[in-house]
């Protein structure tokens, strides 16, 4: 300007709002929202993934644990077969007793490579969760063979903890998530109203201007003005009505999930609860059968060994117990899953449910499509597969 060849400027501005119909408070809240359901996210998905950890890892106790079964029934198999091949060559059982001893023990070579082939992959999976290198070995230091089986150490506090809450009310991170919904729906209602206010700030603007070649102190300029600014919204074709009404609208929507959630928790907790009652009832009933099933098959071998059985008892004896054997380890199992879904309750996200609810093994130890149903599965009525291939 002026025929200046240099301009020099230094400006400086500022302004600062003084009322704006509780907007930005409404915004602060929103923020505040969402740190809060950011941390209760991630103590949900923490909760989510130390369980799913102590599911892979009783999975694999699990599955070890058949493998120890279907490794003991092979080896009596083999001592019936050696102990009917004994008897054929001093004639006294006939070659049909040896034939069937023979495919008996036969059949029970694949279930064992197969219950093998599923630990190995129920290892591979808790490998998998806590990133440990697939080649590296790992020990299972848990029997669900045991006649005790005390709550796993990070959880009997929690344990405690829930079924004292529960006659209370239990706090749930779901239930606070969803309440951090409503709170973020109200700050959203109160930043549509907002938007229909007026709004008022103060402004101020500095600056030295100088147009010489090298300007000096001296030689600068200076222009300061200091304004005020209201701003209120006329005519806006009903947006602002509608942005308020469809912020109503979720904030309504949030307080039904917030009041279905509380329900749901309450329904979860006690499903947890009493499956955990369930699951504890379950192993101990299963510690009577094992023992007695364990000494039905003795003496069955016995009579068969005294000649005074068929093959066909000793096959039933046997059968009984690899199915007590089973049913007592997948009580073992769904036990531990239990008292840590429990102990986890607060900050699992609702209706998480245990692997196998109706006390199946995992999807990783299914068996093979066309396959023998896995001992675990086996019912007394239902004695073709598993274990119990001589039944076929």
């Amino acid at each position: 300007p002026f025929g200046r060849r240099n301009t020099y400027r230094v400006s400086l501005a500022f302004s600062q709002n003084l009322y704006s119909g509780g907007r930005i408070g409404a915004q602060s809240a929103i923020a505040t929202a969402g740190v809060d359901a950011a941390e209760l996210n991630f103590s949900s998905a923490r909760a989510q993934l130390l369980l799913d950890v102590v599911r892979a890892y009783y999975d694999a106790a699990l599955a070890d644990r058949l493998v120890e079964i279907a490794e003991g029934t092979y080896r009596q198999a083999d001592a019936t077969l050696a102990q009917t091949r004994l008897g054929y060559e001093t004639g006294s059982l006939p070659e049909f007793e040896l034939l069937r001893a023979q495919v008996t023990r036969d059949n029970l070579r694949p279930d064992t490579i197969r219950r093998q082939s599923q630990r190995d992959i129920a290892l591979l999976r808790l490998k998998q969760l806590l990133d440990i290198p697939a080649a590296e070995p790992v020990v299972l230091t848990t029997a669900l063979d045991d006649d005790a089986l005390p709550a796993p150490a990070p959880f009997a506090a929690g344990i405690l903890t829930t079924v004292s809450d529960r006659t209370t009310d239990l706090p749930r991170t779901a239930v606070r998530q969803a309440e951090t919904g409503v709170r973020q729906g109200e700050a959203a209602v109160d930043v549509a109203r907002s938007q229909r206010l007026p709004s008022v700030s103060v402004t101020s603007a500095y600056g030295e201007v100088a147009y010489a070649a090298v300007p000096w102190f001296p030689d600068f300029r200076r222009n300061w003005t200091v304004g005020a600014i209201v701003q209120m919204p006329i005519l806006t074709g009903g947006r602002l009505r509608g942005d308020e009404v469809v912020a109503r609208a979720n904030v309504d929507e949030a307080r039904a999930r917030l009041e279905q959630t509380r329900e749901l928790a309450v329904l979860d907790t006690e499903t947890a609860l009493e499956e955990l009652k369930a699951s504890q009832a379950a192993w101990e009933a299963s510690a009577g059968t094992v023992s007695q099933a364990g000494r039905a098959y003795e003496i069955a071998e016995l009579r068969y060994r005294e000649g005074v059985s068929t093959q066909l008892e000793l096959n039933d004896a046997r059968l009984l117990l690899v199915q007590a054997q089973a049913s007592r380890a997948q009580a073992a199992r769904d036990l531990q899953v239990a008292r840590a879904r429990v102990a986890l309750l607060p900050d699992l996200p609702i209706g998480t449910m245990p692997a196998s609810p109706q006390g199946g093994p995992p999807p990783a130890q299914q068996a093979p499509q066309g396959g023998p149903a896995p001992p675990a599965l086996a019912q007394p009525q239902r004695a073709q597969g598993g274990f119990g291939g001589e039944r076929q």
